[in-house]
């Protein structure tokens, strides 16, 4: 499961994503480690190789688990320690087939439990024993260390699940002793029966405030350097270097990006001479790059920038069109010049599509308050 650890290589250019976990390696001694994971495939632990030629570094014990007791272990730079009564769940071919799931997941594609889980509602609609043994067969593919999360019933664990793929007289896998009653059976078909209903109900829900997500696409705001303002400038007029004059305290500034980088200066005269550059937004920025920084200004940036969109988008009523109809869509800014209010293809913050996000909020609001 890749949770929240997330993470990518580039490869020509190109993000892959991927994700982490812990392993032991063997080196003389057990350190801990981290195992990278990537859509394409490949896994990195101590280097780059195919999901195969990793299954020889597992085979061969180098990437261990087996955890001996009294064995040397260290974590780098954290601690060493030996270990005492370890216990670990993993296989070899356990390990690999969690792997292969994580990429799967990275994929977007069905990964071992969403195919179990599908071959079982494959069987509930039509309860023939050979879609039985194809559910059976698919619930022996999930690792056996993520069985107990098929559900995601923590009071229940897999135990509906390994009923109906044993069927009436049959044994369940983690009860083999034990056999299935028709009782037994019924109880767990009806579990399902409540899950199914619930889940739809939870698929037609509608947050009360709204949808979680975004409903309109994502609209990608490409950087440009206007000179002038065309007739139909589209999103191009919501990038800050659009000539959409702006004033702010008495003065008037060609663009949100003269009036961002004049208030930056420390200097009065940097402060004057970079509102006035008639050079485009590139003379202003490059005349702002070489003088020193207003005191606290990378505190107070996003504030004064959220405030110069303000600006803008009342003073110009035909612009603050165009932004309400982006509707809720994510705007993605970039900004070669800097990550902090660029995307840049991930890898920046995008405080700049942040903040039109914002301030198309507060336009929505102001036509929607009530009188």
């Amino acid at each position: 499961m890749t949770g929240n650890r997330i993470t990518y290589r580039t490869v020509d250019g190109i993000r892959v994503p991927g994700t982490w976990r812990h392993v032991f390696i063997r080196n003389v001694r057990h350190h801990l480690t981290d195992l990278f994971i990537y859509a394409d495939g490949l896994v990195d632990c101590w280097g780059l190789v195919t999901l195969e030629e990793f299954g020889g570094k597992l085979r061969s014990g180098w990437v261990a688990t087996e955890l001996p007791e009294g064995a040397e272990a260290s974590a780098f730079e954290l601690a060493t320690w030996k270990f005492g009564e370890p216990r670990t769940w993993l296989t070899p071919e356990t390990l690999v087939a969690e792997i292969r799931d994580t990429i799967d997941q990275l994929n977007g594609r069905p990964d071992s439990t969403d195919r179990c889980l599908a071959a079982v509602d494959a069987f509930l609609a039509d309860r023939t024993e050979e879609k039985r043994a194809a559910a059976r067969d698919a619930y022996f593919a999930i690792p056996r260390t993520q069985r107990p999360y098929a559900l995601g019933d923590m009071d229940r664990k897999d135990r509906p699940l390994q009923v109906p793929v044993a069927g009436p007289g049959g044994f369940a896998a983690r009860r083999p002793d034990e056999e299935i009653t028709q009782e037994v059976y019924d109880r767990a078909l009806a579990y399902f029966e409540d899950r199914a209903k619930w889940r739809a109900e939870q698929r037609s829900r509608v947050p009360a405030d709204g949808p979680a997500t975004p409903v309109a696409p994502a609209i990608h705001l490409c950087q440009s350097h206007p000179l002038e303002a065309p007739d139909d400038p589209g999103t191009e007029a919501l990038r800050n270097e659009y000539p959409a004059p702006v004033e702010v305290d008495g003065v008037t500034y060609p663009t949100v990006t003269h009036a961002y980088w004049s208030l930056s200066a420390a200097d009065p005269a940097v402060r004057e001479a970079v509102a006035r550059a008639g050079g485009g937004t590139f003379e202003a920025r490059s005349l702002a790059a070489g003088a020193d920084r207003r005191e606290g200004w990378e505190q107070a940036r996003t504030a004064v920038m959220a405030a110069l969109l303000r600006a803008k988008y009342t003073q110009h009523p035909h612009l603050a069109r165009v932004l309400l109809s982006t509707d809720d869509a994510t705007l993605v800014y970039d900004d070669i010049a800097s990550g902090f209010w660029g995307d840049n293809g991930g890898r920046g913050r995008n405080w700049a599509g942040r903040l039109l996000e914002l301030v198309r909020s507060e336009l929505h609001a102001g036509r929607s308050s009530p009188r």
